[in-house]
Order: structure tokens, then sequence, then C-alpha cells
């Protein structure tokens, strides 16, 4: 479906918030206790995620979608907070795997305690999580939740299986982003509308949407790692990392097989080599990569929204469309 060649109206986290403030306000006293330890070392460095959270994205998909149908309930927190806590586990973890010392604009866990200390706090979440789950009898969340971990962790090995021989095909990066990231969003919608409904109908609709809006954000994450806008991200990171995105994966479908061998050599080769990395880039950006990669992400946008609208019209709806243009628009 070709995309409007018009200028997106997108609207401000605050106003995308506005029905769920107050639930949200609430929702940072229980993730804060949540995460509490009598372990001073942990506990510190828990008061140090907290601080530099991110947007929240995931548990206001909790709350927006549980609003489908119903008002916000205790169990609607129990899920938020045991998706924050999975999703901070995972981040941590993944900064031990990628060898990364920082997150969002701040020193990673790993930078600033060591790898070991990093996988034990992302542990310590992990068990946190569940325990939530298990001490306030939310067998159905956990059962959701589970299935996203599950499913992330193969994504991650899959994709590092890969990208030693940077062989990947759409059908496989399909599949990694789909386990890898859109899991949990999907899981994330889920949880919610589960704390407000048993429709099973309804609740495949929901985790379809999240699927859909999970793999639009994971294209316009690979999208900003080319630059073309005006954007708040470091270009070129995904190439030094060996990643094959879908505009690369496009990119060298498209050209010759002397073009392909050079391209898969910077990457394997000479990939922390800003000028070889450029190459890379413009070679992406003139292959068409750039255009086929944005159509995939509105292609699964508009599904997304396509389910979306068989639910009654209502601010949490609204403001849900909103978060979803928000995620396949941002800049960072």
């Amino acid at each position: 479906m070709e995309q409007p060649k018009t200028v997106i109206s997108v609207a401000s986290l605050k106003e995308i918030k506005a029905p769920i403030r107050d639930e949200l306000a609430l929702f940072e006293d229980k993730f804060k206790a949540a995460m509490e330890s009598d372990t001073p070392l942990l506990d510190r460095i828990s008061r140090y995620i907290v601080k530099r959270k991110g947007k929240q994205v995931r548990p206001m998909f909790v709350f927006l979608c549980a609003k489908l149908n119903g008002e916000v309930n205790e169990s609607t927190y129990n899920a938020a907070s045991l998706v924050e806590l999975l999703h901070t586990a995972t981040l941590v973890h993944d900064d031990v795997v990628d060898e990364s010392y920082e997150r969002r604009g701040f020193f990673s866990l790993k930078a600033l305690w060591g790898s070991k200390v990093a996988v034990l706090v992302g542990d310590y979440l992990l068990s946190r999580g569940l325990l939530l789950a298990l001490d306030n009898n939310e067998h159905h969340l956990l059962q959701i939740l589970s299935g996203a971990v599950k499913e992330m962790s193969e994504g991650e090995l899959l994709q590092l299986e890969k990208a030693r021989r940077l062989d990947i095909k759409e059908d496989v990066y399909y599949q990694i982003i789909r386990k890898k990231t859109a899991s949990l969003i999907a899981s994330s919608c889920k949880a919610g509308l589960a704390t407000t409904s048993s429709n099973k109908e309804d609740l495949e609709k929901i985790r379809k949407f999240g699927n859909y809006i999970g793999i639009a954000f994971q294209i316009r994450d690979d999208l900003l790692d080319f630059g073309s806008e005006d954007i708040g991200k470091p270009v070129g990171g995904d190439i030094k990392e060996k990643k094959m995105t879908l505009p690369l994966i496009y990119a060298l479908n498209q050209c010759s097989k002397a073009e392909k061998r050079k391209v898969i050599n910077i990457i394997k080769n000479n990939s922390k080599d800003q000028a070889k990395v450029a190459y890379v880039i413009d070679f992406v950006r003139n292959s068409g990569g750039i255009e086929y990669s944005q159509q995939a992400m509105y292609d699964y946008r508009t599904k997304a929204f396509e389910l979306l609208h068989t639910f009654p019209l209502s601010p949490a709806r609204e403001s849900l469309e909103q978060l979803v243009t928000f995620v396949t628009e941002r800049k960072k």
C-alpha cells in the first residue's frame, strides 16, 4: 500500500499519555518498589536504573490496551511492572553481549560495574518479575511474558549465528526481529488487554497488533542507522556491529556479485573504518534500500491500524494510534 507523501502530525508523548497520566504516575511508584532490595549494591544500581529509564513505551502499551476494554486495575499494574522488569533485564544483558558501554546517553551497567555485576543484576530483575507474577497469582501474565523472553533469547542467538556469515535473507531477518523486538511489544499489548478482557479473539487481535508494531518499530530503528534525516542517533552503528538490517539486505539483493563481495568484506573486516562505513551507507542510500524499508514499515503500520480500528473508538484507542505513529516517526 503506497504511503501518501504528506507531512504526518506526530503527537507529543505528553499528549499520548493523557488518558493514562494518573496510572503512569502510580506505576512509577510501584515499579520502584518492585526494584527494591536489601542488598546495598543492588539497591544503588536499581536507583541508577530507575533514574535513567527510557520513554516507557511498553508500559504505555500495557495501560492503553487495558483501557480498550475497561478500567486499569491492580492486575494491570502488575502486568506493566512485569513487562518493564523483563525489558530492563534484557537491556542489561544485551549491553554485556554487545560489549556496550553506553545506554540512552548514559554509562551502561557493564561500563560502571563490569560484566559480572551486570549479568547478576539482569538475573535479579528477571527473578523479581517472576516473583511479582507468582506472588500475585498472575499466572496468565507470566505465561504471556515468559513466551516473549524465550523468543527474545532465540532471536538474539539467531542473529549472532547469522552475523558470522552475513547471509541473512529477508525471511530470516523478519524471523529475527519478530522474536527479538516484536515479541515483547506484542506480549505487552496482550498482557494489558488480558487484565480487563478474557475474549480470546480480541486478545489474539491485540497480540497481532503489537507484533506488527514491533516489526515496524525495528525497521524504523534500522532506518535511523543510515542517517537519512535529522536524527539523534549516531549513524553506522549497526554496520560496525555487523548487523544485517533491512535496508542493507535489500541493497545487497540489488547489486552485482562483485559489489556484494566488496560490501560484505567491508562489514566483515573493516567495520571500524569510518570511511568504509560511510561507503556502505552511501551504497545503501543509492540502492533504494531506504525507500524500500520505509514502505515496508508503513505497510506493517497500516496492518496494525486496521486491527486497532476493530476496537470501539475511545481516548485509549486514539492514544494507541498516536503512539504507533510516534514510534514509527521517531528521530532517535
